[in-house]
């Protein structure tokens, strides 16, 4: 499958006016259900810094639960030392630690290094931080980020995520573009004019996605499972309907009918390759669907409930806390 010419264009594109960078989300083709996951993620940004290094200088950056760690080097090189391993990071390469685990970020093999939230840093906004450190030697500058998914899609992927995804030498075909993106971002950080910060914080997620997007395209285990069903021409069919439309009255017939199956050929294979049945799939989709409602909108929770299939809040309720094991309520209790 290429995605690499066809979700460049519909997926993610950056359009940049009066200095502040927009998403631009176009429809997605039905025929390209990983597409249309793709198309779900969206990121939210907790913090992002810009850090401008002169060696020697060593970071120790903490283990962070539920988030995507990256790193982004724009210019000169160093070395994270991940899991025991130690990667060289040249300008132009990109670390992403999808499940947020502690690494040292360092000048050199060796240096030492200080915890992270010892370090002085400017802060510019809420999520926006600069630092500046070392001992006046050879020069480094990066940008790093911290990132969730605020779409089940994405939280779905990211389970599914290697320990590390790096990102030494770009595909050809998307080097430049990749170079070119680099640069805006050096160039912001160096300057911040207005709107410097949302152009910088906008085009960091979008190389994250894109990285995201090379293991997908290379990595065999990403052919597996999940991710295997959404390239299947019949069960990814059924999927991209059912995330475009949980809330449509689905039965396992109309999805078989949909996917151009029989009912029970249908039902064996969407098991065989999502690993749970379709309606299992379904009903789980629309409760976390529901959770994130619950957590980001105050709409009430009997709508919520009837957006999801059941006919009652009772009956929504005993679902929800069978399948996260808390009721609607205090999850929307512990968000506010």
């Amino acid at each position: 499958m290429d995605y690499q010419s066809r979700e460049v264009r519909s997926i993610l594109q950056i359009v940049q006016t009066d200095g502040v960078a927009m998403d631009c989300f176009q429809p997605v083709p039905l025929s390209d259900p990983l597409g249309e996951v793709l198309h779900m993620l969206r990121l939210t940004g907790t913090l992002y810094c810009r850090a401008t290094m002169t060696a020697p200088w060593g970071i120790d950056m903490p283990r962070l639960i539920e988030s995507m760690m990256f790193v982004i080097v724009t210019e000169g090189q160093g070395v994270a030392e991940v899991d025991g391993e130690e990667i060289m990071l040249k300008a132009g390469s990109m670390l992403v630690l999808p499940h947020g685990q502690e690494f040292r970020l360092l000048s050199g093999s060796g240096v030492a290094s200080v915890p992270l939230f010892d370090l002085p840093v400017e802060k510019i906004s809420e999520r926006y931080e600069i630092m500046t450190l070392g001992g006046g030697g050879e020069l480094v500058r990066a940008m790093a980020g911290v990132v969730q998914f605020d779409h089940v899609a994405g939280k779905r992927l990211l389970d599914l995520l290697p320990r590390k995804i790096l990102i030494q030498a770009w595909d050809e075909a998307l080097d430049a573009w990749v170079q070119s993106t680099l640069g805006l971002i050096a160039r912001e950080a160096t300057s911040l004019r207005p709107g410097g910060e949302t152009v910088m914080t906008r085009l960091a997620d979008i190389l994250v996605i894109q990285a995201v997007r090379e293991w997908l395209d290379t990595a065999p285990e990403a052919r597996q499972g999940w991710l295997a069903a959404l390239r299947d021409p019949q069960i990814g069919r059924a999927l991209a309907l059912i995330h475009r439309r949980p809330e449509a009255d689905w039965s396992l017939a109309g999805l078989a009918r949909e996917a151009g199956m029989s009912r029970s050929g249908f039902a064996a294979r969407f098991t065989d390759l999502v690993g749970q049945p379709a309606m299992t799939y379904l009903a789980q989709w629309r409760l976390h669907l529901a959770r994130l409602k619950l957590v980001d909108t105050g709409e009430p929770v009997s709508r919520i409930a009837k957006a999801s299939g059941y006919q009652s809040e009772a009956a929504f309720s005993r679902a929800f806390r069978k399948l996260f094991g808390e009721a609607p309520v205090a999850v929307r209790r512990l968000a506010a």
